[in-house]
């Protein structure tokens, strides 16, 4: 706590009054651009890595990146994802989403140990939250990745997107570049997007083509960032010999 008291003191005297100054442009008229899911990892900076300001983006984290597929709530009994959801592409007209997730999550890290039956029983998830809420919501991302490793790690695997009759193709790891706990993280980061789409609240700006919903990977050891391009069926590394063909895509299909 010291140290974060100490952090106070230098934003006083360092950035604060930039800040305050990009706190009263956007007072009157904010305009985010993202709503922006990402893991809770003291390591993921999404507005470092990402450039954005004040104003930019709603940023929601939590325990692996996940957003609870609507089939997990009734009546009034909801979680912070989905009133993120809400408040930023209804209240705000926000049309973009992006899901994040990263390597050595230590959440993925976790969920992979879930496949073993004890590990994942009902007393260790009495005695357990974080296996609890990854038994509940992630459990799908778990089946996946599982029945990909039956059939081959190079197999395609199919997800829902936008609405339950478009699909996209996703090779996971091609190239084999990462642990298996990282290949299982991606599998849950594009799960999310079928999870997303779930919301009837959704529903006619998904088929409008008015609201879009993306996933990111970022690899903690090297710093790079990954987007998933459906052109490609892959996740991307976001560099100069890629940027143009990804700037491409996206005008193209998420303008």
């Amino acid at each position: 706590m010291e140290r974060i008291l100490r952090g106070v003191m230098r934003y006083r005297h360092t950035t604060r009054e930039q800040m305050v100054q990009e706190f009263r442009k956007v007072r009157d008229n904010p305009q985010p651009k993202a709503v922006f899911f990402t893991c809770m990892d003291s390591r993921m900076i999404p507005t470092r890595f990402t450039e954005t300001h004040v104003g930019d983006m709603f940023v929601v984290r939590n325990a692996g990146n996940l957003v609870p597929h609507a089939e997990h709530f009734q009546d009034e009994y909801f979680s912070c994802e989905p009133a993120a959801l809400e408040l930023g592409c209804v209240v705000n007209n926000i049309k973009h989403i992006i899901v994040c997730g990263h390597s050595d999550c230590k959440a993925m890290n976790l969920l992979y140990q879930l496949k073993d039956p004890d590990f994942s029983s009902l007393k260790n998830r009495r005695i357990s939250p974080l296996r609890a809420w990854l038994c509940e919501h992630a459990n799908t991302s778990l089946d996946k990745f599982q029945n990909l490793k039956q059939i081959g790690l190079d197999k395609p695997l199919i997800f829902s997107s936008e609405t339950p009759l478009r699909k996209f193709v996703a090779y996971i790891d091609p190239e084999n570049n990462f642990a298996i706990e990282d290949k299982l993280s991606q599998v849950n980061t594009l799960q999310q997007i079928e999870n997303i789409a779930s919301y009837g609240f959704l529903k006619r700006r998904l088929e409008s083509h008015d609201l879009h919903i993306h996933a990111l990977w970022f690899d903690i050891y090297t710093g790079d960032i990954y987007f998933f391009s459906r052109n490609s069926k892959r996740f991307i590394a976001i560099d100069e010999s890629s940027i143009d063909r990804l700037l491409d895509e996206v005008r193209r299909y998420y303008s």
